[in-house]
């Protein structure tokens, strides 16, 4: 994996993250000034303590004390307000910008090739998606504005303390370079170790979602106690990893209290016997050098942990962007629009290879007619399912050309080919909503007595009302509530919804009971009347009544006919097919 190296004032990167909050400018410099507002009167108030001692308490002037300490009472109110001021806007500002970018992230997801989600794993990508975004709303909300308000105070502390007397001065600041000195070792070593951990929470991301989704492997195979070993590697990886961050931890906050505690008995040394012996320091100006050394100690103690707040948000901003700007979306430059077509498909010499030098298909040509059913049928890996993937531009071929109605296919805008294509999968896949959800897909122009008439007509309504909640059913994450044959069903009832010119059916009936079956084929022969149909099949029965059948082997077409015209070919491979499958079965 490669190392993800990103600088903390990383310009170009930083640019590119503020660019999300131009919507939000008056609250950015809301932000801004509240900072500002907040370090001053943060710095006052251990000033008016010092007057207070000085003026008020050490001579027992109590005339007029009590007027002064409602200033006090006043600035510290103010200083409470610009402090929830500066927090809740700073935190409101981080949420909107992360949601801003998160929408961003996702459209450019959803449009991305499936050529990029085989090499993407899912669980990096949910990372990336929902732990990455959060962290860099903490640019926002602990990082950036912290630190700038924490250098603010810091340097009007600085200057308080040089103006009021430069002897104590000199005392808090020959401590500093000790701070300055851990916080930049912690600094270096937190960000090492911040970066372990993001890779182990994308790890184990991974892991646990590719198991989970595979539980079925898992339990089948008996492999729960390889697993879990396996996990727990990750695990304590990823348990080691926090822990290195724990340990700096504990080293470094004891040497900034100790450095803090030093300081202030070197102020208390100096000042008191000053103060003592009659000298310029008075007991006031020593309270003020005690408060202003641990408001000078404290944000460097905690600005080390911001900086690494900022530099995870900087790294997971650049893992994010990356993504974003990843050119892997199918070229939609299409111009041609239509509302319904004929449905005449023409394959011309098509190449295509997942991997460069394994070609697929091999320069195959094709024509389907008009409401034509044509079934393809063929031995695993002989790109049956990659010719489909190309019609429905899921991948882009490299050679050659597929047409609809005289047109190829690149210069049709990708939703308008695709509104005209309706695809069911072997595999089909279902959200974890209802049953009415899933068809209509939220389409607010597919009413549910739509639905139902659909339904009705190829022949799945009773099926559905079988069903607890009828078309409300709730049928889980990817339809575990059903059966293959059901989910089928559904997906066919979907693809009816949709009114193509062309259906896909690629392996439909491959794996669903005989009953499910006999749904499926009376939907089938419904939905595809006067559509052009691809049928991808590996059960031969179910595709007796194509108008022509396509055999293909390894990325060739090597027979077309008839069902009929196909078994007379004596040492056909489809014959041979015919043969092997129908033997199997009798043998069974």
């Amino acid at each position: 994996m490669k190392k993800e190296k990103v600088s903390l004032f990383d310009r170009a990167l930083f640019g590119k993250i503020m660019a999300y909050a131009k919507p939000y400018q008056g609250y950015y410099y809301l932000v801004m000034v509240s900072a500002i507002l907040l370090s001053a009167f943060s710095t006052l108030t251990p000033y008016l303590l010092k007057v207070a001692v000085d003026d008020y308490i050490t001579p027992r002037l109590y005339e007029g004390l009590l007027f002064f300490i409602l200033i006090m009472l006043a600035t510290l109110l103010l200083e409470v307000i610009f402090q929830y001021v500066f927090v809740y806007f700073a935190n409101w500002l981080g949420q909107m910008i992360v949601k801003d970018l998160r929408a961003t992230l996702f459209q450019k997801l959803i449009h991305f090739k499936m050529a990029y989600f085989d090499t993407s794993a899912v669980g990096r990508l949910v990372t990336r998606a929902v732990n990455d975004i959060e962290t860099i709303a903490s640019i926002f909300s602990q990082g950036l504005f912290m630190i700038i308000a924490d250098f603010l105070k810091m340097g009007l502390v600085i200057f308080v303390m040089l103006y009021m007397n430069w002897e104590l001065s000199l005392i808090v600041f020959s401590v500093l370079p000790v701070i300055l000195y851990a916080t930049r070792v912690f600094q270096k070593s937190m960000k090492k170790a911040f970066e372990e951990v993001r890779k182990e929470i994308a790890n184990l991301n991974t892991f646990v979602q590719e198991r989970i989704s595979g539980m079925k492997i898992v339990q089948l195979f008996g492999r729960e106690v390889a697993e879990q070993a396996t996990f727990n590697a990750i695990n304590e990886r990823h348990k080691k990893a926090w822990l290195k961050t724990v340990w700096f931890n504990s080293i470094f906050f004891p040497v900034a209290e100790i450095s803090t505690s030093v300081t202030i008995g070197l102020l208390v040394w100096y000042g008191g016997f000053n103060t003592l012996n009659g000298g310029a320091i008075s007991l006031g100006t020593l309270f003020l050098f005690i408060q202003l050394s641990q408001m000078l100690f404290r944000p460097l103690r905690q600005i080390a942990d911001k900086f690494n707040t900022l530099q995870m948000g900087m790294v997971a901003a650049e893992r994010v962007f990356n993504i974003i700007a990843t050119e892997s979306s199918i070229e939609d430059r299409g111009n041609i629009r239509v509302t319904q077509m004929e449905g005449k498909i023409q394959v011309e010499d098509l190449q295509f290879s997942y991997l460069p030098g394994e070609p697929v298909l091999k320069g195959i040509s094709l024509a389907v007619n008009p409401g034509e059913t044509v079934a393809i049928v063929g031995a695993t890996g002989a790109g049956k399912s990659t010719l489909i993937n190309l019609i429905t531009r899921f991948y882009e071929f490299e050679k050659g050309d597929i047409k609809i109605d005289g047109t190829s296919i690149r210069d049709y805008p990708l939703a308008s080919l695709r509104n005209q294509v309706s695809l069911v999968m072997q595999d089909v896949f279902l959200f974890a909503d209802s049953i009415l959800n899933n068809i209509t897909l939220y389409n607010a122009a597919l009413s549910k007595e739509d639905v139902i008439e659909a339904a009705k007509a190829i022949g799945v309504h009773k099926f559905i009302e079988s069903l607890p909640g009828g078309y409300d059913y709730n049928v889980q994450e990817r339809g575990v509530m059903l059966s293959a044959g059901q989910r089928q069903l559904i997906a066919f009832l979907r693809a009816y919804m949709a009114k193509p010119t062309i259906l896909v059916l690629d392996e439909a009936t491959s794996s669903v009971d005989t009953f499910s079956e006999e749904l499926i084929q009376k939907a089938t022969d419904r939905i595809t009347k006067d559509k052009t149909s691809i049928v991808i099949a590996h059960r031969l029965a179910t595709i007796k009544k194509a108008d022509r059948i396509i055999v293909m082997d390894q990325g060739e077409i090597i027979e077309s006919g008839t069902h009929a015209e196909l078994l007379k070919k004596e040492n056909g491979a489809y014959q041979k097919l015919h043969q092997l499958q129908f033997s199997q079965q009798a043998v069974v």
